[in-house]
């Protein structure tokens, strides 16, 4: 998993819903590309926010995949 990878899973157009999956088992659920935030100078972190307000900095490095809502899990998207 790369940030370019991560930051075109957000950019999508139209933007299809995923979960962030852990290494540990953790899924991270993105409804919205405004609840992610990848800083365009990043070398591993990125942020996601909740709805209730609250936020999480990640660590690249803790992310295995992206399962996207329609049942489709994918480790990259390729265009």
């Amino acid at each position: 998993m790369t940030l370019e990878q991560l930051r075109r899973a957000k950019d999508a157009r139209p933007f299809e819903a995923f979960e962030i999956c852990t290494a540990d088992g953790q899924r991270i659920g993105v409804d919205h590309p405004e609840f992610l935030f990848v800083p365009p100078t990043a070398q591993r972190t990125f942020v996601v926010a909740y709805e209730d307000g609250t936020c999480q900095v990640m660590d690249l490095l803790r992310v295995s995949t992206l399962n996207f809502r329609n049942g489709r899990g994918r480790k990259a998207r390729r265009r």
